[in-house]
């Protein structure tokens, strides 16, 4: 696939970085010649300097060649702008944009066909948001996403001694929980997959990688991780609207009554932010105005009594030295945003218990228009190493390579596996574990773990339609 990014920044690279790996032919635009000459020095793409509103320079980029333009500048205009262009003047038929303002999901119109005709948009501080609210709600996981509407759970935890599965086999999963639908599908033990079947013995300290009904999350998490107790105070820190976007969505809306004990508390360095931030929430947070890397700043807000300190800062090096400070004046559980993929390697499960990538994050929303097939959702997985799919089954048996066969005759690459089928709709629908004999039917929405993005273009030639296929 011919693709034209536009950005070179965080998620720019990072975007770049991932299809590059798939084989795709990639163009990437930015006006800043540092980082074209950075991104040319790493991977095999072609660069061009410039500004990307410009009908020039995106016809030297070869926009009229191209088969998906993302847009995924810093800046909503340029994003939006580049969106038109490219549908007017090139005719690219799939055009994404990188929005941030949140006020224009109120109209999509003006987003839209009628508008700036970007195909898609992206949220990013959206998806960081989703993600920080799921880990709030479940403390002992390290990442938890979600599949088939909410049916099914994909769920990362580190496992941890004296927990009823760990030093024991894979298959007493099913043992010890006969009635729930759940199953192991991955596990890493220091940073190195392991080729997992039902005598695989999990290890304290294993990251394991579960797919369950989302219905029994909890029972699942809790023979992996001893129950950790729900979070009840949170301290934030830094990056206000980020912040105020998180308070805001755990304290209205449809996830307030669920979190309607919550205490927040957020610190902030700059004194018109902290008067805007306590102007907005009210009664809903504590607003403390301090240098949230100062150690008597962090004691003096209380860090030693909360559940959760989050670190949302643009900067990596104060996260990581603020979450670092709040564990050892006694926080509970610290996450730390992290754009450097090697600090978020270097540090997630030792000083701090998570790290989180926002560009990762903002992927993770992309990955699903960028995938061929009927892809509703997928995720990046261990900071973009591996990936988990929700692609559609369509055909039948004689034009499809998967439908109407039982998942072990399913041609599937070394490093795949199927870890759910979810099918039916609304009510109705029943979430079946990737087992053997499992057979797939047209219409169902299939679970794919990949442990390698290499494996990708596979999945999905093996999910194509072909009607000369016997």
């Amino acid at each position: 696939m011919k693709i034209l990014i536009v950005g070179a920044g965080r998620i720019g690279i990072s975007v770049a970085e991932s299809l590059v790996s798939e084989a795709n032919d990639i163009t990437i635009v930015d006006r800043n010649p540092e980082h074209i000459a950075y991104l040319q020095s790493r991977f095999d793409l072609r660069g061009i300097v410039g500004e990307a509103s410009s009908p020039q320079v995106l016809r030297d980029a070869g926009a009229d060649d191209m088969d998906m333009l993302i847009a995924v500048t810093s800046n909503d205009e340029t994003n939006l702008v580049v969106s038109l262009l490219a549908a007017r003047l090139f005719n690219i038929p799939t055009r994404i944009a990188r929005v941030r303002n949140s006020e224009l999901r109120n109209f999509p119109r003006i987003l839209g066909e009628e508008g700036f005709e970007a195909t898609a948009v992206i949220w990013p501080e959206q998806a960081v948001t989703s993600y920080l609210v799921k880990l709030i709600d479940f403390p002992e996981a390290n990442q938890v996403l979600e599949f088939g509407e909410g049916l099914a759970a994909l769920i990362a935890v580190r496992a941890k001694a004296g927990s009823p599965l760990v030093g024991r086999r894979v298959a007493d999963l099913e043992t010890h929980l006969p009635h729930v639908e759940a199953r192991i599908i991955s596990i890493f033990r220091r940073n190195r997959r392991l080729d997992v079947d039902k005598n695989t013995v999990i290890e304290a300290g294993d990251e394991v990688i579960c797919l369950c009904d989302a219905r029994n999350a909890r029972l699942v998490l809790s023979e992996i991780r001893h129950h950790e107790p729900p979070v009840r105070n949170i301290l934030l820190a830094g990056n206000a609207s980020m912040c105020l976007a998180l308070a805001r969505r755990l304290t209205s809306g449809e996830d307030a009554d669920r979190h309607a004990e919550l205490s927040i508390r957020i610190l902030e360095k700059d004194r018109s932010k902290v008067e805007l931030l306590a102007g907005q929430l009210r009664s809903s947070a504590i607003v403390i105005e301090g240098d949230y890397t100062d150690e008597e700043v962090l004691s003096d807000a209380g860090v030693e009594t909360c559940d959760l300190f989050i670190a949302l800062s643009e900067d990596d090096g104060d996260n990581v030295l603020s979450a670092m400070l709040a564990k050892k004046l006694g926080a509970q559980r610290t996450i730390a945003l992290v754009n450097r993929k090697v600090y978020g390697d270097l540090m997630q499960g030792s000083q701090i218990d998570i790290t989180l990538s926002p560009s990762q994050a903002a992927l993770g929303e992309l990955i699903k228009h960028v995938r061929r097939g009927d892809v509703t959702a997928a995720y990046s997985l261990r900071h973009g190493v591996a990936e988990a799919l929700e692609i559609v089954a369509h055909g039948n048996r004689r034009s499809s390579r998967v439908v109407g066969r039982p998942i072990r005759e399913l041609a599937l690459p070394e490093g795949a596996n199927i870890g759910a089928v979810i099918r039916g709709e609304g009510e109705d629908a029943v979430v079946l574990m990737g087992k053997p004999d499992v057979v797939i039917e047209a219409e169902d929405h299939v679970v794919v773990f990949v442990a390698s993005k290499r494996l990708i273009p596979k999945i999905e030639r093996l999910f194509a339609v072909d009607v000369g296929f016997f």
